[in-house]
């Protein structure tokens, strides 16, 4: 018999794995290598709520900014000492595999960056149960509409997201902006640790609340996206940097190699 972790021709690596093995791969908290995993969910939490506590008591914000008319469409914007519109914008997703976090608790990146004359913008989003990805990708480019109508005169957006939130922001790779009648002004994507073919998942306990079908799965799975030549104009000088944590698992390692591939293969094919 023929090793059975040899990939046979044409079949995506996951695919080999067992239902057990896929659940591991994607779920990140197994991987944390100085904490369990329980404890490591804990922790993050715990920086997170601290983090967003001393931003909103030290830096000059508006917070629950309504960008649309749902119960949890709202943002956080935190200011630099030095306010103007002619200013970066850093607008972040948070993560939760699509089913947890919030932007209460996800401001931890704002002192360092308002320190450095940069506009921070958390965004809130219904996460699963009671939001489908579909309602979340459209959430985030209303969100990103709602940041340029707002702020006209920035000095550029820059989308951050990790995990679910890297995937999201990814997805804006590929937004119709004609529709929401404004083109904001990205200069850049950074994509922490996300995940940009879906398919996968959909043989996990994360589809349980997300209910994700292979449509579904099609249909918002950046890469597959990109593959499809689905891509809208990109500035040359705007930057995707994709990133992935060094003991995060092989599977999310795979999905940002093969991502940021597929990036430089159809956005920026001269590179």
């Amino acid at each position: 018999m023929g090793d059975p972790d040899e990939l046979r021709k044409g079949e995506a690596p996951w695919k080999t794995r067992s239902k057990e093995e896929l659940e591991r791969q994607y779920t990140p908290s197994r991987w944390v290598v100085r904490l369990g995993a329980e404890e490591a969910l804990r922790t993050y939490s715990q920086i997170g709520n601290e983090a967003t506590k001393t931003a909103r008591a030290t830096r000059r914000s508006l917070l629950n900014v309504h960008y649309g008319d749902g119960e949890v469409e709202k943002l956080d914007i935190y200011f630099p000492e030095k306010v103007s519109e002619a200013l970066p914008f850093c607008v972040f997703l948070h993560g939760g595999n699509w089913q947890s976090g919030s932007k209460d608790a996800s401001a931890f990146m704002v002192n360092p960056l308002t320190a450095q004359g940069v506009t921070v913008v958390v965004v809130g989003y219904a996460i699963a149960p009671k939001g489908t990805l579909d309602q979340m990708v459209d959430q985030v480019a209303r969100s990103i509409v709602f940041v340029q109508k707002r702020y006209p005169h920035n000095e550029g957006l820059y989308l951050c997201g990790h995990s679910a939130g890297a995937h999201l922001a990814a997805m804006m790779l590929l937004a119709n902006w004609t529709k929401h009648g404004v083109t904001p002004n990205l200069k850049g994507f950074f994509l922490v640790s996300g995940i940009y073919d879906l398919e996968p998942i959909m043989h996990t306990s994360v589809n349980d609340p997300l209910l994700l079908t292979l449509e579904d799965a099609q249909k918002n799975s950046p890469q597959r996206l990109l593959e499809a030549g689905l891509t809208q104009p990109v500035d040359p000088a705007c930057h995707i940097l994709v990133t992935v944590g060094q003991h995060d698992s092989p599977e999310f390692h795979r999905q940002s190699r093969e991502f940021y591939q597929i990036i430089l293969k159809t956005i920026f094919p001269k590179f």
